[in-house]
């Protein structure tokens, strides 16, 4: 898989991040696949919170909606061959 395509398979679920990190080029597509790293984990954290009583539906809905939002931006910057960091959460760098 080229770059791009690497960057695109990584942000579709957890099993096409593993895809991508073993079979795509992973030297090109490192930026994207940090970054749909950081959201996947991001989207358990807010699962776990979720369960919280009270005010963990609250928060976990809207760090839902945030990842949600940061999810389709880096699917659009990986479409575009760009390596734009998402808001927030796009500084944490997990794969060096």
């Amino acid at each position: 898989m080229n770059k791009k395509t690497t960057g695109i398979i990584a942000y579709i679920t957890w099993i096409g991040w593993i895809v991508a990190f073993c079979a795509g080029d992973k030297e090109g597509a490192k930026f994207h696949l940090n970054q749909a790293l950081v959201i996947l984990i991001g989207q358990i954290v807010a699962a776990v919170i979720n369960y919280i009583p009270y005010v963990g539906g609250i928060v976990g809905a809207i760090l839902s909606i945030f990842l949600f939002v940061c999810w389709i931006m880096g699917l659009i910057y990986a479409c575009q061959e760009q390596e734009k960091e998402v808001p927030l959460i796009g500084q944490i760098k997990i794969l060096k």
